[in-house]
């Protein structure tokens, strides 16, 4: 297996840095130690710390498992219900206290990084775009009422999901997912 280029140790590193200790609470030189490379290297691959942010959001969102809810062998709300639940498990391997690197990012830098603000807007919006193609095909399906407003729903659950995740940060339990699921597949999508 070849080995990491410098870059991509960087992205790793930077990925792992500003997930644990967020964009203020690290600095270049954390994140060039956790990679392992001379600090001057950072800035052979990125021009600032913010430039990094936009690049490790792509490894972040595969991180994530968006796919899960394009697999077609599995019924469109046990998909989605699969999707947050995989969430959950990855918030619990670090004892929820990471939570989601979008909503952290979001709360901490939007409004002082403009082309972050807009990287996250773009990417929640995709999401909650996926989520509501999966209710369009629950829908299809007869899994759930057919007059509900699937866009406005998607956007629903990836805002409620995010409010979710920062209250396990502030909880460290899964009470917060199980009410969520509780409330999204006992009450809304019955």
């Amino acid at each position: 297996m070849p080995r990491p280029s410098v870059r991509g140790k960087l992205l790793l590193a930077g990925l792992d840095t500003l997930h644990s200790k967020g964009f203020n609470g690290c600095s270049i030189q954390d994140i060039t130690e956790a990679a392992g490379v001379p600090k001057g290297s950072f800035f052979n691959h990125f021009k600032s710390k913010e430039l990094l942010v936009l690049d490790v959001l792509v490894p972040y969102g595969e991180s994530n498992r968006i796919d899960m809810l394009f697999d077609q062998t599995k019924p469109p709300l046990e998909r989605l219900r699969h999707h947050f639940n995989f969430l959950a498990e990855s918030y619990a391997r670090f004892d929820f206290e990471r939570g989601c690197l979008l909503g952290n990012l979001g709360a901490e830098i939007a409004t002082s990084h403009p082309p972050v603000r807009e990287a996250l807007r773009e990417i929640l919006q995709a999401w909650a775009g996926i989520v509501a193609g999966v209710l369009r095909e629950a829908q299809e399906a007869g899994e759930i009422r057919p007059d509900l407003n699937v866009e406005e729903l998607g956007n629903f659950l990836v805002n409620a999901w995010e409010g979710v995740v920062l209250r396990l940060k502030i909880v460290k339990n899964r009470a917060p997912v199980d009410e969520f699921l509780d409330v999204c597949f006992g009450i809304l999508l019955r």
